[in-house]
């Protein structure tokens, strides 16, 4: 039972029809397990979670580690904000369905990192509220922030402060994000609009927005 058969035998019990019956049920255990790593090998974190409650019916030991990670939850019990935005979502999709278009994204950031979940499909019942399969992928901008620094000539403190301001951050909330004051931010700002010919903030951020959406298409300014 603990390898995922569901069966009894009665007695008299025969070892070789038992044996086989055991080894049936191992082997679907081994496919299960493999179908979890092979999901974790390419990046994609899976879980399973019925809408009417919320409750996590199972993942990947990706899945798991990455919901640990930036959440501090474990199985049963799925992220409030996950749960919350299930919800949402499976009431949006009959009319998404209609219009051919997916439900929305929810992305957690932490840093530089971001956990995205994307509603890949129902499983089991038919009922809205069922369960729900769900494709989790870390996504992460370092290389974007890298990638900055060498186009425009920007130190890596320079670099970070411009992929803020990308993001819509104010000096303070950066100064807070990177442990800096805001007159710090203000000073790093002041010499990247040097850098790149440019007086705004807004004037940086769209400069710096067309060179990531040549490095990442689907960043999320």
């Amino acid at each position: 039972l603990e390898s995922g058969g569901v069966d009894y035998v009665t007695k008299p019990i025969k070892p070789k029809e038992v044996m086989a019956r055991m080894g049936v049920h191992l082997a679907g255990a081994r496919e299960r397990r493999q179908t979890r790593n092979a999901l974790d090998a390419f990046g994609y974190a899976t879980i399973t979670v019925r809408a009417s409650d919320g409750c996590l019916l199972w993942q990947t030991p990706l899945a798991r580690d990455l919901l640990e990670a930036y959440c501090g939850t474990h199985a049963p019990q799925t992220p409030p904000e996950v749960a919350a935005w299930l919800l949402e979502s499976v009431g949006l999709v009959e009319q998404r369905a209609a219009a051919a278009t997916e439900p929305p994204k929810l992305s957690i950031e932490r840093g530089p990192k971001r956990l995205t979940f994307r509603l890949h499909q129902q499983i089991g019942d038919s009922d809205a509220a069922g369960d729900w399969l769900i494709v989790m992928r870390e996504v992460s901008d370092t290389a974007v922030i890298e990638a900055m620094s060498l186009t425009f000539k920007l130190t890596a403190r320079e670099a970070e402060v411009l992929y803020w301001v990308v993001k819509g951050k104010t000096n303070k909330d950066i100064g807070d994000i990177l442990g800096s004051s805001p007159m710090t931010v203000k000073k790093h700002l002041e010499r990247v609009f040097v850098k790149l010919g440019v007086e705004t903030r807004t004037a940086a951020a769209g400069m710096a927005m067309g060179r990531i959406r040549q490095l990442q298409p689907q960043f999320e300014g």
